[in-house]
């Protein structure tokens, strides 16, 4: 299958891994830096990134689906980012603040095997929704968004209790959205 962006193997392997390698650095800076995670997370109070981050799947299984690495890794890069795309609210709900609280603090804590464990399911669920897609697997791709956005809130209400479930909203409605696009693009690619 020729690649979507008319780029050869070669050239798309290679720009996919650069974005690959910026989402790595971003994640370092991330990480390293307390002024920019404090600076991001000041951006991430902004709701409208809860309701963005979910709807990049769609195009992180599009890209997969039609076999670009610079479409996937594109994608990923920009659901990472997008966390801080917006501006601070001038309001923000005390359950979102105290979701957020929680969330600095896990991220900032100290690493032990059982959240390492935990945070696997990060790069776990990346993989298996490029691979269900990549396979061309809807079942599985729909399997893999559901068990994701479940999995999400339930990390949430588990570790964060009442103030984690703030995020249901954002994940239900990221998983409509997901779910009925790939429904959608089934059923399309059935009648084309």
């Amino acid at each position: 299958m020729k690649p979507l962006l008319n780029l050869s193997k070669r050239t798309d392997f290679i720009i996919g891994m650069a974005f690959a390698a910026l989402t790595t650095l971003f994640l370092i800076l991330f990480f390293t830096s307390d002024a920019f995670f404090n600076w991001a997370f000041e951006r991430h109070h902004n709701l409208l990134s809860w309701y963005i981050r979910p709807i990049w799947i769609l195009p992180i299984a599009f890209f997969a689906f039609k076999r670009s690495w610079t479409g996937v890794m594109a994608s990923i890069f920009c659901l990472f980012t997008s966390m801080f795309w917006f501006p601070a609210p001038d309001t923000v709900s005390p359950k979102v603040v105290e979701f957020l609280n929680f969330e600095m603090e896990y991220l900032k804590g100290s690493w032990d095997f059982s959240k390492i464990f935990v945070q696997m399911a990060v790069p776990l669920f990346f993989a298996g929704l490029i691979y269900t897609a990549w396979h061309r697997s809807v079942k599985s791709l729909i399997g893999v968004i559901v068990a994701a956005a479940v999995l999400k809130v339930l990390w949430g209400a588990i570790f964060a209790g009442e103030a984690g479930l703030s995020m249901i909203k954002p994940a239900a409605s990221g998983l409509v959205i997901c779910v009925a696009a790939v429904v959608y693009f089934k059923r399309k690619k059935k009648t084309a």
